[in-house]
């Protein structure tokens, strides 16, 4: 990768926090997607079917945009450090937190229909 020859090498602890930091958004994306998984496998119950498999597959979906989305924000967090310049801000936080509403939102409303 060309961007990681530019700039000069940052300090390693700021590099391994912001290593940490990709990591537990890794973490977050691979628990939504065992979470797509459980619901798809166990909540055979909910009906209609095509339900079941919108919610799981909507879960999925948000998983793979936060991994995506978790490795660009290392990537301009890494750049940033190289070239001594304010870290840039993330979409991610509102992101999950909205993904998060609305996959606690259906998760209420099928329990309640329950």
């Amino acid at each position: 990768m060309d961007w990681e020859k530019e700039g000069r090498e940052p300090d390693y602890r700021f590099s391994l926090a912001n290593e940490r930091t990709f990591l537990a958004w890794m973490r977050t994306a691979l628990a939504l997607l065992a979470a797509a998984v459980i619901f798809h496998q166990f909540a055979v119950q909910v009906e209609p079917r095509w339900l079941r498999f919108a919610v799981s597959g909507i879960v999925a979906v948000v998983s793979a945009v936060l991994a995506v989305a978790a490795f660009a924000h290392w990537r301009g967090n890494q750049i940033a450090m190289r070239h001594d310049r304010a870290l840039p801000r993330s979409p991610l936080l509102a992101g999950i937190a909205a993904a998060m509403l609305m996959i606690s939102a259906l998760t209420a409303i099928l329990l309640l229909l329950q």
